[in-house]
């Protein structure tokens, strides 16, 4: 696959969620011993098609041959096929990091905070903590290896899970010291218990005690979670799944406030992640109402959220710039999604559409201080 690369016209500007293809043999690679024969693998079937492999079972969200489209940006044929293989669809600089820092340099960027692809796909399946715990210890290795000689332009952002608090708590402090600059989980877990639960108030403990930022990443997610609504339809088009995702990924964030966690950990940098932006407003205005009305005396849900909090959102947004200065200019920030499939690849322009609404003061931030300064970052 090709397409032209073109330059964003702003100087300064950084990605706060670019994604990587993993290498195949990563899990295999990448685990201790004792798991190596339940690692992540992509198999073969009798047909010709590619499949996930998840503790030795074929995976049933993944559909066989999907594999090969998980790099396919840009592409018009969505359509699995023998033909198209995962290792053989990478687009340019999706598996090398020289490759990333040259394209970073053609699109002017001066960074990119870097999360999986094929790791996005597991937990939805796995129930074992343990297990889990180590596909993400293997993955954070691997990572941090990927971007250790980038000189901070790629920069590792940690995979964690809810279904072993004190386990991630710990391989959190391991990832960091490693370079990881921030930890990320999904919109769900298979304990049913939502973030901002006391439950997990170690992990937030200890990326305060590192000063770390926290985020919420979306991931394939279990039908399970519309349980007494609906039935998931498995017709109509494909990418309706993609948007409701976006509201898993709204509950976890209101967990922190309507259960006090932001209050409990004052200092705890909370994020969400590739669900768009523009919708933050009405949801704070929302909490704020229920508050007053309520007579509930406590930090308005707006406040806590310019104190604490920040969102990435998507460049072709239209309404999210105008809603940026409303909930503080110090919370936004923007994502490529590179080199993910259901995003277009001419950001470039639609991002360029994007800064142009902003004063100029409110563009330096959202395009690149605000990760600088959450993130931590040099560059």
């Amino acid at each position: 696959m090709s397409y032209e690369i073109k330059r964003f016209p702003f100087d300064g500007t950084i990605d706060a969620d670019g994604h990587i293809l993993e290498p195949p043999n990563l899990w295999e690679d990448y685990l201790e011993e004792k798991f190596r024969p339940r690692a992540l693998r992509i198999r073969v079937d009798d047909d010709g098609f590619e499949y996930l492999e998840i503790d030795q079972k074929p995976s049933q969200r993944s559909r066989r041959g999907s594999l090969g489209l998980l790099g396919a940006m840009g592409e018009e044929d969505q359509k699995p096929s023998p033909d198209r293989r995962y290792a053989d669809n990478m687009p340019f600089g999706s598996c090398d990091p020289g490759q990333r820092i040259d394209l970073l340099a053609q699109e002017n960027l001066d960074a990119t905070l870097l999360y999986p692809t094929i790791g996005l796909l597991w937990e939805v399946e796995l129930t074992d903590p343990e297990l889990s715990l180590a596909y993400c210890r293997a993955y954070n290795r691997w990572i941090a290896d990927f971007c250790r000689d980038s000189q901070g332009k790629l920069v590792p952002i940690a995979q964690l899970t809810l279904l072993d608090v004190e386990g991630s708590a710990a391989e959190l402090e391991r990832a960091v010291k490693d370079g990881c600059k921030g930890a990320w989980v999904n919109p769900f877990n298979h304990n049913r218990v939502i973030h901002g639960d006391a439950a997990h108030d170690r992990l937030f403990e200890k990326c305060c005690e590192l000063d770390v930022p926290f985020a919420i990443h979306p991931t394939f997610t279990p039908h399970a979670a519309a349980a007494g609504i609906f039935d998931w339809p498995r017709q109509g088009r494909a990418w309706g799944e993609a948007i409701w995702l976006r509201a898993i990924v709204q509950q976890a964030l209101i967990s922190f406030f309507s259960l006090g966690t932001l209050e409990r950990f004052p200092g705890l940098r909370l994020g969400v992640l590739e669900a768009g932006s523009g919708w933050i407003g009405a949801m704070l205005d929302r909490m704020d109402a229920f508050s007053e009305s309520l007579n509930i005396q406590r930090t308005s849900a707006t406040e806590l959220f310019r104190q604490q909090c920040f969102i990435s959102g998507d460049p072709d947004e239209t309404a999210a710039p105008h809603v940026i200065e409303h909930v503080g200019a110090d919370c936004f920030m923007w994502a490529t999604d590179y080199p993910h499939p259901d995003h277009p690849h001419t950001w470039v322009d639609d991002l360029t559409s994007y800064a142009n609404v902003l004063s100029a003061p409110v563009r330096k931030k959202v395009l690149g201080d605000n990760v600088r300064r959450i993130y931590k970052l040099d560059v």
